[in-house]
């Protein structure tokens, strides 16, 4: 079972807040067996000094010796005591500050704040808490500004329990401490049903999110059954990834957004990933996916890759493709930036149109299929297979119209894995080894005796009534069990 602490140089210095058995001296760390758990021990270290040889310094030491999860780490502890190092790191900040008013100084022409788990006081400046707790995870973040024609970071310091003596500053710490890692406030026997706890990225502006509430609440259901608690986060718990022992993405994954950053965080926390960064990377861009595919010879539709819509662009795509052909961005999802061509004025409006969102744009040979599969994969296993049927006269399985929120989609079937063509499996399965070892939906067409791999899935659709048709229950309960099974391992070979 996982362990949590939070480490005061005194426990008087926890006295305003609210008792919890979780909170101990620095003496009671330093009294802790020294061995590394194999248990996952998350630590907060909100001891004063965190000068060289201070207690702060050596909690957070010690936990790293440990292998606790602690904030703050070493690292950052190191960086705020040195202005050349963090100084460099405060750009990121400058677009925040720019949207400061000059008015907001003090007689010294500066501007104190504190920050509690990256939360402010002021409204005005929540994004500027968020972006500095990013970069310096430290439970009090002591912040000076000063406007000398402008905004700048002149003072990063990390503050203490001990400084925070106003009744409503304690508040606000208080507040913001619970927002951020709520399991102090929680009664030890409802932590100790749990053996872990796992983390579902959800995205609720998604308009297309891989799967819907009914699915999202099977899923917890079956890591209940199995053992873990379950916790819906967003790109606002950022932070609190170190609290949970995996992450379960079930949002459109991209790698220019936070699905990718908060999949890169989690894995560099140690924690069971689906999907992992390398998936994402793999298979979101559909330029690095079809060079993949081809170089190890999985069979797909004919490819050219073209970076304008020069003349010579349509000839090489008419003369290796020849029309109709489908034209695509190398980052679309759910059929947008798709546009199939007739006509060699069609391809030429087409690449003009698709250039202005993207660099390069992938051509490949039209194949009329009635249905696309799609072959659900597990760990290099097959999970289900669905058949997803083209809307009735059109030509894609999604057709979007003026509402983006509510495309129209065909048909559905889900046989079970033995009723699929043995072309269609094994076609599948070479192409998700490539990718790795995770939650993968391979999308194929079958044309006769032609099998064709479309693209690879990172974080495939599994929806109530849809994916889960033929196997209900048993296909959460086989995802939620491989990420048991993966925790298992980690906290097996955790020394």
């Amino acid at each position: 079972m996982s362990a949590f602490y939070v480490v005061v140089d005194d426990l008087e210095d926890w006295k305003p807040y609210f008792p919890s058995q979780d909170v101990i001296s620095f003496e009671q760390y330093l009294a802790l067996e020294s061995k590394t758990s194999r248990a996952r021990t998350r630590v907060i270290n909100c001891c004063r000094n965190s000068t060289a040889l201070g207690r702060g310094y050596y909690t957070s030491l010690l936990a790293e010796a440990r292998r606790h999860h602690v904030i703050p780490s070493i690292s950052v502890t190191n960086d705020l005591r040195r202005k050349s190092l963090w100084s460099i790191d405060t750009a990121p900040v400058a677009k925040v500050l720019s949207r400061l008013a000059a008015a907001d100084q003090d007689e010294d022409n500066q501007l104190s704040l504190n920050i509690y788990f990256g939360e402010v006081s002021e409204p005005r400046l929540e994004s500027l808490g968020k972006t500095l707790f990013e970069r310096y995870p430290v439970p009090v973040l002591q912040v000076t500004l000063q406007f000398d024609g402008q905004w700048r970071v002149q003072k990063l310091r990390q503050g203490s329990l001990s400084e925070i003596s106003s009744d409503d500053e304690q508040v606000r710490f208080a507040a913001a401490f619970d927002r951020f890692s709520h399991k102090i406030w929680r009664k030890p026997k409802v932590r100790q049903q749990y053996r872990y706890d796992l983390a579902i990225y959800v995205d609720p502006e998604d308009p297309m999110p891989p799967s819907d509430e009914t699915a999202l609440k099977r899923f917890a259901k079956a890591a209940e059954r199995l053992g873990i608690k379950t916790e819906q986060i967003t790109s606002n718990d950022y932070q609190r990834l170190a609290e949970f022992d995996g992450l379960f993405i079930r949002a459109t994954t991209s790698i220019d957004d936070a699905t990718y950053k908060f999949a890169r965080k989690a894995e560099a926390e140690g924690l069971v990933v689906m999907d992992d960064p390398q998936s994402i990377l793999r298979c979101t861009n559909k330029v690095y996916l079809a060079d993949l595919l081809k170089a190890n010879a999985v069979p797909t539709p004919k490819t050219v890759i073209v970076s304008n819509a020069s003349a010579e662009s349509q000839e090489k795509i008419i003369s290796e493709i020849g029309l109709p052909a489908v034209l695509k961005i190398p980052d679309g999802a759910f059929s947008r930036g798709v546009e199939k061509v007739g006509t060699q004025a069609e391809l030429a409006k087409s690449l003009k149109h698709l250039r202005r969102s993207s660099s390069l744009v992938l051509a490949q040979e039209y194949m009329y299929t009635e249905y696309d599969w799609r072959i659900g994969i597990l760990n290099n296993k097959p999970l289900f297979a669905c058949r997803y049927f083209m809307v009735e006269g059109h030509w894609q399985i999604y057709k979007h119209g003026d509402d983006p929120q509510t495309p129209d989609s065909g048909n559905f079937d889900a046989p079970p894995i033995w009723e699929v063509p043995l072309k269609v499996m094994d076609a599948a399965l070479k192409a998700a080894r490539l990718i790795g070892d995770g939650l993968y939906g391979v999308d194929l067409k079958q044309a006769g005796d032609r099998v064709a791999v479309i693209e690879v899935n990172d974080n495939p659709s599994i929806d109530s009534e849809v994916e889960d048709l033929l196997l209900g229950d048993a296909l959460y309960h086989e995802i939620i069990a491989e990420f048991l099974r993966r925790m298992e391992q980690k906290r097996q070979y955790r020394v």
